[in-house]
């Protein structure tokens, strides 16, 4: 482009000046293609600093399928089964007390017994419902808290564990020169992925998979059968029974 605008310089003093219409005419040429030229290089450049390579993965399946789901779901369950003990266990105190109370009523109403009788009834009877009342409402408070533990658990399990696959996502979509990474598990909102199709060659999932899964502890040992209980002895003094005839 220097050469150019040079060339230019050189040309205006050997042209007569009946000819000035026509250098300012080149001089103008000159400056548009300078021009062309230049934003074809910062084109050529940009296009150069924003190359588009996309790779997918899915994150849901990867989530679920992370150890650390899997164990951390697993003493959920266990959570869940002890809270869910509990529960049972004082709905089965209630009944019990519920049918405690029902017969205290009935006494309480039984004109054939004494009117001294049928009041200590009724008022058993009303001490036996507001320890109902209180053992229900001990037993909303539990289940409500014990729900609520539960629920803080699994979401920062799942906020820490996310955080700890994105930097394994980023980390392999760097090895691959990608420059965005699209997560293809389902939409809440609609039920369908975010990547409706990609070719297998753009998904990382099975990757980040293994690479999460490296540091895996090994699967305790399944446990040894007990061993066949021995055959028990004759006793004393009574011979065995003869084995029986082999059938022809």
């Amino acid at each position: 482009m220097e050469k150019i605008k040079r060339a230019a310089s050189l040309i205006s003093p050997l042209v007569p000046a009946s000819n000035l219409n026509y250098l300012k005419l080149m001089n103008k040429i000159i400056r548009t293609l300078i021009a062309l030229a230049s934003l074809g290089l910062v084109a050529t450049t940009a296009h150069a600093e924003t190359a588009f390579k996309p790779v997918v993965v899915d994150m849901a399946k990867v989530f679920e399928n992370h150890y650390k789901t899997i164990e951390a779901y697993a003493k959920f369950t266990e959570y869940g089964q002890k809270v869910q003990e509990q529960l049972d266990g004082a709905g089965k105190q209630i009944q019990e007390l519920g049918a405690q109370y029902q017969e205290l009523v009935e006494q309480s109403r039984n004109i054939a017994i004494k009117p001294e009788a049928r009041a200590q009834a009724e008022a058993d009877a009303q001490k036996k419902g507001e320890q109902i009342q209180k053992l229900q409402n001990e037993a909303q408070g539990f289940r409500a808290k014990s729900q609520n533990q539960i629920q803080q658990r699994i979401k920062s399990h799942r906020d820490g564990l996310f955080e700890e696959i994105n930097v394994v996502v980023k980390k392999i979509a760097l090895t691959k020169g990608a420059t965005m990474v699209f997560d293809k598990s389902l939409s809440p909102e609609t039920g369908l992925p975010s990547v409706l199709y990609s070719a297998d060659s753009y998904d990382i999932t099975d990757e980040v998979l293994k690479e999460v899964n490296k540091d895996r502890p090994p699967a305790p040992p399944a446990p040894v059968p007990a061993p066949a209980a021995a055959a028990t002895p004759a006793a004393a003094g009574v011979p065995a029974a003869p084995a029986p005839a082999p059938t022809k």
